[in-house]
């Protein structure tokens, strides 16, 4: 009975900690982390739509850091590896889904989610091949659980393999399931890093339309495609510091309160994390997830060069 007296108020004074100058992305998920696995997160009906909101914000936030030719230019030469990787990632979902006997539908949300945008290519696609709910439930949970391990062990391996920041950055944003872990996971990298993967990211995130559309036509659903509008956000925030560079004191003042509010969101995704959620996920789901993550890791690795 104590600790539940202590949930609401303890959650909201580390929410509030996390808005202090300083606090890193992977601090204030691990942060999250504990708290949704040791005390269960109070807010969990709503919590979601919070890191969602924020998360979208500060991508938008972070646009301002950026000119509309470099993010065009980053978008432009990661384009061939993004199709290429999408590709060979839902490919390998229907192989290897097929030789763990899972249900085409499921396999197919793990390899979507991994291929382009994680849980919102997953909501995405669920009504688009009318998948049920506990399908749409597994995949997010096997996602979900696969991107807090990528946010906390991507810089350490692109340290470990020396990698420049703007390497890290491509590979972070051709990797990485979900724009929140990759903006997480670059942020706590670098401010160049950061910019590159966001990037890369968003254009990443722009294929749920068509890949929506054609399993839309396949099924026989009526399913409308869904847009991730909050890219056109981020892009109209790039043209805004190209069209008014003179303003740069306000730009830098807003890519740092949009890097404070991805911190936060950190945090609200991290106390997510349950042990109801852990026990979602079944060992085939989980083992496809891994596979294919670990497939699109070291392809977009090897790609680098070519960019």
């Amino acid at each position: 009975m104590k600790l539940e007296k202590l949930q609401k108020p303890l959650f909201f004074v580390l929410a509030a900690a996390c808005l202090i100058p300083g606090i890193s992305p992977g601090t204030a998920l691990v942060t999250g982390i504990l708290f949704g696995l040791l005390l269960k997160n109070p807010f969990a009906e709503t919590g979601s739509v919070w890191s969602r909101n924020l998360l979208q914000i500060a991508v938008i936030m972070l646009g301002f850091g950026l000119s509309l030719a470099e993010v065009v230019s980053q978008a432009w030469a990661s384009l061939p590896v993004t199709v290429v990787g999408i590709s060979l990632t839902i490919f390998l979902g229907y192989l290897f889904g097929t030789w763990l006997k899972m249900e085409p539908r499921l396999a197919k949300l793990i390899a979507f989610g991994t291929a382009i945008c994680g849980g919102s290519a997953i909501a995405a696609m669920a009504p688009a091949i009318k998948a049920r709910d506990e399908e749409t439930s597994v995949s997010l949970a096997t996602v979900f659980s696969l991107n807090s391990v990528a946010l906390l062990i991507f810089p350490v391996i692109g340290k470990w393999l020396k990698m420049s920041q703007h390497d890290f950055g491509v590979w972070a944003g051709l990797a990485i399931h979900d724009t929140s872990s990759v903006v997480g996971a670059a942020s706590h990298y670098g401010a160049t890093a950061l910019a590159v993967a966001t990037t890369v990211k968003l254009a990443r995130a722009l294929w749920i339309t068509p890949f929506v559309i054609v399993s839309s036509y396949c099924s026989g659903s009526k399913q409308i495609s869904a847009f991730p509008w909050f890219i056109l956000g981020f892009i109209a925030a790039a043209l805004t510091r190209t069209v008014l560079p003179a303003h740069e004191s306000i730009w830098t003042s807003l890519v740092a309160i949009g890097r404070q509010l991805l911190v936060l969101s950190m945090f609200f995704i991290g106390s997510r994390l349950s042990l109801e959620t852990l026990k979602k996920v079944g060992l085939s789901p989980l083992l496809l997830g891994l596979i294919l993550w670990l497939s699109a890791s070291i392809f977009s690795y090897l790609a680098i060069g070519s960019l």
